[in-house]
């Protein structure tokens, strides 16, 4: 991995905050990592890490050369339309917005735009994440092979079809908050917090929790991965309307 290469976040939320933290773990550097966000409300705990913020979207895709967007899905429309003049055929976008399909991020995006649409989960903070990745059609393996060596060590990376990722939605990036054992142990959080901070109002884990809150735990964890994982196939649906909009 290039050392000088740099790193944006579009969205300063707690997803954005695992993949920093678990970068930084490996070989990244604070200097090369900035953070957008329209409020300053969760940019502080990236400003202890050493990291650079900003409330400029458009100056983070300027200084970057591979942009994450940690938006949530609604927001995804929007923010790609202001950003999208400033995209290049150096950048790689990677989308972590639950529902929101490649065919969405391409057509909102640039033509030929290298889209990687990823899957991580809170879990990357203590370098126990699972992330799945799906490349776009016009990112190449050598584009794949970049976020995996970036996002080693924020755990388990894998790349897989799109077709897989509203499942892992559901499976591992809302199941944080169904349990998660060295998360709880090394946070020293309570386990009430930890849910809360997975639990997107509206989104994929809510609605596997009150799945689960429903019936028994057995049948019902069954259950709840199935709920997060139509919620997320939901997310998608809507976001897509709204670029057409």
């Amino acid at each position: 991995m290039d050392s000088q290469l740099k790193i944006g976040f579009v969205g300063a939320g707690n997803m954005a905050f695992g993949i920093t933290k678990g970068m930084l773990s490996g070989n990244v550097l604070p200097s090369n990592i900035k953070v957008s966000a329209p409020s300053s409300r969760n940019l502080g705990r990236f400003q202890e890490l050493g990291v650079a913020v900003t409330h400029s979207n458009t100056e983070v895709v300027c200084d970057s050369d591979l942009v994450f967007i940690t938006v949530k899905p609604h927001l995804v429309p929007p923010v790609l339309s202001q950003i999208s003049p400033h995209i290049t055929d150096r950048h790689v976008v990677v989308s972590v917005a639950a529902g929101v399909t490649i065919a969405t991020l391409e057509e909102l995006l640039p033509e030929n735009s290298i889209v990687i649409r990823l899957m991580p989960n809170l879990p990357c903070v203590v370098q126990e994440g699972a992330l799945l990745f799906a490349r776009g059609s016009h990112a190449k393996p050598d584009d794949g092979a970049l976020l995996r060596s970036l996002l080693h060590c924020c755990g388990l990376v894998e790349e897989g079809p799109e077709a897989w990722i509203d499942i892992h939605t559901g499976l591992s990036g809302s199941g944080v908050a169904f349990g998660a054992g060295r998360l709880l142990r090394d946070s020293g959080r309570h386990p009430a917090q930890l849910r809360s901070e997975v639990c997107t109002p509206g989104g994929t884990t809510i609605y596997g929790l009150h799945t689960l809150e429903q019936g028994g735990v057995r049948a019902s964890t069954m259950s709840a991965v199935e709920a997060a994982t139509e919620r997320a196939r939901e997310l998608g649906r809507l976001s897509a309307a709204g670029s057409t909009k």
